[in-house]
C-alpha cells in the first residue's frame, strides 16, 4: 500500500526535476544560441566596416583614376589646339552642344553620354599625324592634300583603340566625317551604318567650322548655316538629327552656354 501511495508523488517528483532540468537546457541553448548570433553579428558588422572602408577607398581611387584620364585626355587636345591655333575653342563648343543634342535625342545612360564627351572632345585628334603644312595651310587644299587629311579618322582610330579606357569612345572621332548619303570617309558608311554619336556630332562639326572664320573663309552668318544644314538634311546629315537641332538651336546654344 505504502509503494502504491508514494509512487505517483516519486513520479511527480521526478518530472518536476525532468522539468526544471529541461528548462535549464533550454535556457542554456538560448543563451548559446544568442551567443553565437552576437558573435555572427558582430563579425558581419566588422566584416561590412571593413569592406566599406575599402569600397571607398577602392571607389576614390577610381574616381582619382578617372580624373587622371580626363586632364591626360584634355592635354592631348590642348597641344592639338597649339598647333592649329586657328581652330582653338572649337573643341569646347561641339563638346558642349553635342552632349546637349544627345541628351534631346534621347541619350539618358552617364556612362554613354561619358563616352559621347570623351568623343567629342577627342574628335580631331587624328590631326596629331598630319603635316602642319597641310592643318595650317591658308587656303582650299588640294587632291592630294586632302586625301592626306581624310586619313585623320583611321589614325584616330588606331591611337584610341589601343587605349583601355578610350577604346569605347572612337565612334565620333572615327565616323565623325562619314555622310547619311554614304559619300563621306573614310569607310562610306552610309543611313544607320554610322554611329547614332557621329550622326550628331557630324552636325555640330559643319555648324561650328561654317560659323567660324577660317584662313580660307570668312565666318558665314547664322541664317546662311543653319539653311544650309536644312537643305543637306538626308544627303550629308541625318534628317531626323538636323530636324532636332534646327527646332531647338537656341536651347541647345543656351544650354551650351554659346553667344
Amino acid at each position: 500500500m505504502l509503494v502504491c501511495f508514494f509512487l505517483p508523488w516519486a513520479w511527480i517528483f521526478a518530472f518536476a526535476y525532468d522539468t526544471h532540468t529541461l528548462a535549464e537546457a533550454c535556457y542554456l541553448n538560448a543563451l548559446q544560441d544568442m551567443e553565437s548570433w552576437v558573435f555572427m553579428a558582430s563579425t558581419g558588422l566588422f566584416l561590412f566596416v571593413l569592406i566599406s572602408e575599402d569600397m571607398q577607398s577602392l571607389l576614390k581611387t577610381n574616381t582619382d583614376l578617372t580624373i587622371a584620364y580626363e586632364q591626360t585626355v584634355q592635354g592631348w587636345v590642348n597641344v592639338l589646339d597649339l598647333r592649329h591655333q586657328e581652330t582653338k575653342n572649337h573643341t569646347l563648343r561641339v563638346t558642349e552642344m553635342t552632349v546637349e543634342l544627345a541628351k534631346l535625342a534621347g541619350f539618358t545612360d552617364q556612362d554613354e553620354l561619358d563616352r559621347i564627351k570623351r568623343g567629342a572632345i577627342l574628335h580631331d585628334i587624328g590631326k596629331v599625324g598630319i603635316p602642319d603644312a597641310i592643318l595650317t595651310k591658308p587656303g582650299v587644299l588640294n587632291d592630294e592634300e586632302f586625301e592626306c587629311m581624310k586619313l585623320h579618322p583611321e589614325i584616330a582610330y588606331d591611337i584610341l583603340s589601343g587605349i583601355d579606357f578610350l577604346r569605347s569612345c572612337t565612334d565620333i572621332p572615327y565616323c565623325h566625317h562619314e555622310r547619311w548619303n554614304g559619300s563621306g570617309y573614310p569607310r562610306g558608311l552610309k543611313g544607320k551604318e554610322i554611329p547614332r554619336a557621329a550622326r550628331l556630332f557630324a552636325i555640330i562639326d559643319v555648324w561650328d567650322a561654317l560659323s567660324s572664320q577660317r584662313a580660307y573663309k570668312a565666318a558665314w552668318p547664322e541664317e546662311k548655316v543653319l539653311h544650309y544644314l536644312a537643305q543637306q538634311a538626308g544627303g550629308h546629315f541625318d534628317p531626323e538629327f538636323v530636324d532636332l537641332f534646327l527646332k531647338n538651336y537656341k536651347q541647345l546654344k543656351e544650354r551650351a552656354h554659346i553667344a
